[in-house]
């Protein structure tokens, strides 16, 4: 299968065309904003470097979150697009999800934390079995919540957020059975997760656990003021 993969969600700009298991051309740059003004750009520069029509790929795979909410619309929206213009699939892949792909392909027999810092204390988690099956589906929880719900795993954990959750292991629990610090999941596990993802149960559409921080203020609205008679 041939298939773009676009990652916006996180602290990168990642963008990989792969070809089966081959890689065929990729660019990454880490930020944690600027996404907008660098993904158009990085897919014309891998669009030129791998002579790449749209229209011989099989499909579009992107994350889709948690991440950055305006990170995750830049990469949707050109995920999308891509696919309108070549009248091709497009599938979404969590970002908890391309995180844990790498260490359960790795190893299964021991459970993997994917966890992503949500700030104010808390973390975007999920936990999954060896063999990639999901423990703990994907939710917003406090710190101190997740470590006590996946203590007991002895888990591996990877994400912006796995030196978080290890320093708030609790007391007497065997330690996490290692911590991988990653500010973004690897597009080429994207690009894999795409491959064998149903288009029909992976809209690309942004996957939010908890609100936007950022909402209205009620006292910054103009006050409706009477036509002049």
């Amino acid at each position: 299968m041939r298939i773009l993969a676009i990652d916006t969600a996180l602290e990168a700009c990642s963008v990989v065309l792969m070809d089966g298991d081959a890689v065929v051309a990729r660019e990454h740059e880490a930020m944690t904003r600027g996404h907008a003004e660098a993904l158009m750009p990085m897919i014309a520069r891998l669009r030129e470097a791998a002579s790449l029509d749209f229209t011989t790929l099989d499909r579009i795979a992107v994350t889709v979150g948690p991440g950055s909410f305006t990170g995750l619309r830049v990469g949707i929206a050109a995920a999308r697009g891509i696919a309108a213009a070549a009248a091709k699939p497009v599938v979404g892949i969590t970002t908890l999800a391309a995180f844990a792909a790498p260490l359960i392909a790795a190893d299964t027999s021991t459970p993997v934390v994917a966890a992503i810092d949500a700030r104010h204390g808390h973390v975007y988690l999920q936990a999954f079995d060896g063999n990639g099956a999901t423990r703990i589906k994907p939710l917003h929880i406090s710190v101190a919540d997740a470590a006590r719900r996946t203590a007991s795993y002895a888990p591996r954990l990877v994400g912006n957020a796995a030196q978080i959750l290890s320093a708030a292991w609790p007391a007497g629990e065997a330690p996490p059975a290692g911590v991988e610090y990653q500010t973004a999941p690897a597009v080429d596990w994207v690009a894999r997760l795409g491959m064998v993802a149903d288009p029909a149960s992976t809209p690309p559409k942004p996957f939010y656990l908890k609100p936007a921080d950022a909402q209205p203020q009620a006292s910054a609205h103009i006050p409706m003021q009477a036509a002049p008679t």
